[in-house]
């Protein structure tokens, strides 16, 4: 790690400063922001490869008073940060932290007891900057004035919560506020993307339009009350020509959290996970035999097992059947079925509702390791609020201190902490396969919800009609006859270009329902977390093509909208010299199988490219390997 420090009499070419304005460059002069004041206020502008991409815009916060007029700028210190590190696990095995950044100490008035400091943070990936409370003072904070002005003629990618469709909409006429992140598309280009990292002691903040046209406002969710020393979370800026770029540079949102607190991580083990539909001891063993022949290495057991999941007199200490899902009350034997699983080298999963952790969190963490259980999938959080984004991130570490992974479902996104904290492995914040998207959803997602970090969209194969009659959902004891509106190369591509270390997979599947396709050699081999990750091409909400390595072996995905599309996927990033095998999982009409995929094997080396025909909604999975592909049916 190399760490440069300048302070405010040195001169240097990446930080210029001005009576009133700090000018801050990242290491590659790509970016630019600036801090100045102007008409009694703190503005700030940011530019990315010469040209203004964020006009003059407001900063300022609420807290112990306001910050918002008769601000003025300060002492300032510098410093240059130039490291590397290794995640536990993630899209790529080394992770890159390099940047520039200034701590601004501002004034106000005659008032010289209140302090507030303004710390920014320039990569070569995108901007970030904070407020930090230096004092010991009670807070009240109750807004931040931080705006975002933009040219004329942007347009927002807005989806409302976390888990509704997205539309995009000019900067104006919104119909609320935009959950997080806000990727934006500039009229002359580039794309930008605003988000949050670090919220772990705060509320969750959305945007809004401003009163002033082609402005967005950020909104806290409610107030923080605490006690300074004390920092809001990040505000992050990151700009792409090509949205790709988005992806591959997410890393800025774990970069912005502390290492992790997880001295001896072993235990946090990644891999794929397969739901038991029927709480059943005879469904759990089927699906843990299941696991074994298609190498999946955790099996889950949902909602209703210790009973109806919204009440708060169910008891999450017992086996105690809800009726919706199985009204036989002995029909799972829980602990025979976690002793077949430990038998069978398989990992178990359990769901609690956020009703229950609230009231015995403390009480079924030592108990559930003593049943042999190696992580939790917590149900319906409640997010947003001060209480309930500390209590949460708390719940995380509690299960870190017994050795177990955790899964956060409903309307809670990802800001970095897993970098912490890894045993938070995944988290839903997702418009996934429960609610059956279409293709255009689909293509959307990894430019806008992936890159705050991984994502459960529960991949599905079998939900799809393959008789002519609706399929009855089992997955909660009700009768559904939606369908998957893509086809099952798509969802192959999936587990490729979907992100997560916990990878749920067959989700609405029981094993009687799979017919050993050929092509789910793909699942089998595929892994669930990376060495490098690289976008090869990519339009959002029209089509996406990745590639992401594991060792030796790469895995390519691509996915298109409602329309049919011919790409030709370069495989450049293969090493010089070399002689592959590629294997090909694509739709084809032709085949016999009910699944209608197709497979070829093809020799393929860095000068390959493998040209590509989509169905409407359709897919493609392709595993590139230097060796035959081992057959992995039988593999623990």
């Amino acid at each position: 790690m190399r760490i440069i420090k300048v302070f405010i009499l040195s001169i240097c070419s990446y930080c210029s400063l001005f009576a009133n304005e700090v000018s801050l460059q990242s290491p590659d002069n790509r970016y630019e922001i600036k801090v100045f004041e102007q008409e009694n206020h703190l503005w700030f502008t940011v530019d990315f490869e010469g040209n203004m991409i964020i006009y003059p815009s407001l900063l300022g916060i609420n807290g112990n008073g306001e910050w918002k007029e008769d601000v003025k700028i300060g002492s300032i210190s510098r410093e240059t940060v130039d490291q590397t590190w290794k995640p536990v696990y993630g899209e790529r095995a080394v992770v890159k932290d390099h940047y520039n950044s200034c701590l601004i100490n501002l004034s106000q008035g005659s008032n010289n007891r209140r302090r507030l400091q303004l710390e920014i943070r320039v990569y070569d990936e995108g901007i970030a900057f904070r407020y930090n409370f230096p004092g010991g003072e009670y807070l009240h904070i109750t807004d931040e004035y931080t705006q975002y002005t933009l040219p004329e003629g942007t347009k927002a990618w807005y989806t409302a919560r976390a888990q509704t469709p997205y539309e995009l909409l000019p900067l104006e006429g919104w119909p609320g506020e935009s959950e997080r992140p806000l990727v934006l598309e500039l009229p002359e280009g580039p794309y930008l993307l605003l988000t949050e990292a670090e919220v772990v002691n705060y509320v969750r903040t959305k945007f809004a339009l401003g009163d002033k046209p082609n402005t967005i406002n950020s909104v806290m969710y409610g107030p923080v009350d605490e006690i300074a020393p004390f920092s809001t979370p990040w505000r992050v800026m990151m700009a792409a020509n090509k949205a790709g770029e988005l992806i591959e540079n997410n890393d800025i949102l774990l970069n912005l959290n502390p290492p992790s607190r997880i001295e001896n991580p072993w235990w946090i083990t990644p891999g794929k996970v397969m739901r038991e539909v029927t709480l059943s001891t005879e469904g759990a063993k089927a699906v843990v035999d299941f696991a074994v022949k298609r190498n999946l290495q955790y099996i889950h057991f949902d909602a209703g097992w210790y009973g109806p999941e919204n009440s708060w007199k169910s008891d999450a200490t017992t086996v105690t059947l809800d009726p919706d899902r199985n009204p036989d009350p002995g029909a799972l034997n829980l602990h025979e079925a976690i002793a077949y699983a430990k038998k069978h080298n398989k990992k178990v999963i359990l769901y609690v509702n956020q009703r229950a952790l609230t009231q015995q969190l403390d009480e079924i963490l030592p108990l559930y390791k003593s049943w042999g259980v190696d992580g939790l999938k917590f149900g319906f959080v409640q997010v947003g609020s001060h209480y309930w984004t500390r209590w949460l991130h708390d719940a995380v570490i509690k299960c870190a201190e017994y050795g177990l992974v955790v899964d956060i479902h409903d309307e809670y996104r990802p800001t970095g902490f897993s970098r912490t904290y890894p045993n938070l492995m995944t988290q839903e914040g997702i418009r996934g396969n429960e609610e059956f998207p279409g293709a255009t959803h689909n293509t959307l997602l990894p430019f806008t919800r992936f890159t705050q970090g991984t994502a459960d969209y529960t991949i599905c194969y079998y939900r799809r009609d393959f008789s002519g009659k609706d399929i009855p959902n089992t997955s909660h004891g009700l009768v559904n006859s939606r369908l998957l509106s893509t086809t099952p190369a798509h969802q192959l591509a999936l587990s490729v270009i979907y992100y997560s270390p916990l990878q749920y997979v067959y989700w609405y599947d029981k094993p009687s329902e799979s017919q050993d396709e050929p092509e789910l050699e793909f699942f089998d081999n595929v892994p669930t977390v990376w060495d490098d990750t690289r976008v090869l091409d990519g339009v959002p909400a029209e089509y996406i093509t990745m590639a992401r390595r594991s060792g030796r072996d790469w895995f390519v995905g691509s996915i298109t909208n409602t329309k049919p599309r011919k790409l030709s996927v370069s495989l450049d990033f293969l090493e010089p010299g070399k002689t592959y095998t590629a294997h090909i999982y694509e739709d084809d009409p032709k085949i016999k199988t009910r699944t209608k995929v197709g497979i070829k094997r093809i020799k393929v080396t860095r000068e390959s490219i493998v040209e590509t025909n989509l169905q409407p909604s359709g897919g493609q999975a392709i595993l590139i390997t230097e060796t035959p592909l081992v057959n992995n049916t039988n593999k623990n």
